[in-house]
């Protein structure tokens, strides 16, 4: 009896969700221009002889604090601006699982298993370089397993134009999955302190505000209010407050419902304000939270040498540029082996490892996760900083010297797969596609 058809990793899926796919990686692309600008700037804003004026923008405190909410602007642009980000990449991860190509659990099974691969192998890798130390450098372990979205987009718009969809698609869809899977750490191993009622109170207006969107409300000056108040419910029991933009994300219903028309009748509410909030994220909240996070005062080439030669942030350096390539790799290749699915045609390991070490560029919640363990301004948390900054800039450095390697590949399948001989607006191989039942 002969074998069955082994099915194709990284092939194309769908027009519309390519077309999709594209948009967002064009946004992001901006958006990762602009959180790269905005790191540049705060680490010469820190080095320089204005460094103090630095300092006193970052720690300014400003907020009631009869609800313990006067806080400084890097907290405020850490706990506030990055729920505005989770919450775009929970409307993304929900869309994709219910609606886009990956509600195919075959084709999800490769993000996922290699974001979880990508989390694990350098989280094992920091333990490993920081065990036995005893002076609390394991608090960090889970620092190098977030890869930064918009960072590696931005990167891969410089040395990845022409990558194939399905690649595209991965890489997206890898660094939504890790970005989700690192919110879970952080409140499950970083909340410090629970307090139980206003971890219950939170979910009213989490309700309401899940029950007002079911029902395709859209007034801001409802839903705005129900999701500030998870926000602070949020904050005051100990949980990071950035977790309350995730659960209010996966209350959004995707598909329309048969009393609006149902799914032909038009995008879903979450589409609708994934279109409204991934500007402001991507061009707004992230930069201003690099802005207020990455500067790190290095003190000169001596500084630097103290700062790379601690544990903590040797451990970052390999977890990102190490474990990252060796976790997505060998996590993807196991999905092949135990599958039997092959690559796609044209594609080799080679593009695989590639796409790997841009996982490893981890920056935004890196840093974040950096002043949850080791406390905002700390030294330690410096030598993250410098740590994280170094390993992502080394992770795309490996990652372009790979990419570009196969750049004469990627721009014959991209030729392939933008030619519309018939000018109906659709690509001709996806037609052939859903001709063939792909």
């Amino acid at each position: 009896m002969s074998d069955s058809p082994r099915s194709s990793l990284f092939r194309r899926g769908s027009w519309p969700e390519a077309r999709r796919i594209g948009e967002i990686l064009r946004q992001e692309t901006i958006g990762g221009a602009l959180l790269l600008v905005a790191a540049v700037m705060a680490l010469v804003w820190a080095n320089s002889p204005w460094a103090p004026a630095y300092e006193a923008l970052r720690d300014f405190k400003i907020g009631p604090a009869a609800w313990h909410l006067n806080l400084s602007l890097a907290t405020w642009a850490a706990d506030g601006l990055l729920a505005i980000f989770f919450f775009v990449a929970g409307l993304e991860l929900k869309r994709e699982f219910v609606a886009g190509d990956l509600r195919d659990p075959r084709r999800a099974a490769v993000p996922v298993a290699a974001a979880v691969g990508g989390v694990i192998v350098p989280a094992l890798i920091y333990v490993a370089f920081n065990l036995g130390t005893g002076d609390g450098a394991l608090r960090g372990w889970a620092i190098p397993t977030a890869t930064d979205i918009a960072f590696a987009l931005a990167v891969l718009a410089v040395v990845g134009r022409h990558l194939p969809a399905g690649l595209r698609t991965f890489l997206l869809t890898l660094a939504v999955v890790d970005d989700l899977l690192a919110i879970a750490i952080i409140a499950v191993f970083y909340t410090a302190q629970l307090s139980v009622l206003p971890l219950l109170a939170m979910l009213i207006p989490l309700a309401v505000f899940g029950v007002l969107v079911q029902r395709r409300v859209r007034s801001w000056w409802l839903l705005l209010p129900l999701a500030a108040a998870t926000w602070v419910l949020m904050h005051e029991s100990g949980v990071h407050a950035t977790v309350a933009g995730v659960l209010l994300a996966f209350t959004v219903p995707v598909v329309r419902s048969d009393a609006a028309g149902g799914p032909d009748a038009g995008p879903g509410l979450a589409e609708h304000f994934e279109h409204r909030f991934r500007p402001l994220s991507s061009g707004f909240a992230v930069p201003v939270f690099a802005l207020l996070s990455a500067g790190v005062t290095i003190g000169g080439l001596s500084g630097l040498g103290a700062s790379l030669s601690d544990s903590v942030a040797l451990g970052i350096m390999a977890g990102l540029v190490i474990g990252k390539t060796i976790g997505i790799t060998a996590a993807t290749w196991l999905v092949a082996r135990f599958t039997r699915a092959n690559l796609d045609e044209g594609l080799s390991w080679t593009d695989v490892i590639g796409l790997a070490m841009l996982g490893g560029l981890g920056f935004t919640v890196s840093l974040l996760i950096g002043e949850l363990a080791f406390g905002s301004g700390s030294e330690r948390d410096d030598h993250v900083k410098v740590a994280v900054l170094a390993g992502s800039l080394a992770a795309a450095l490996l990652a372009t010297v790979v990419l570009r390697i196969r750049n004469r590949v990627y721009r014959r399948i991209h030729d392939i797969e933008n030619v519309d001989a018939d000018h109906d607006g659709i690509p001709d191989v996806y037609e052939a596609d859903h001709e063939i039942g792909r």
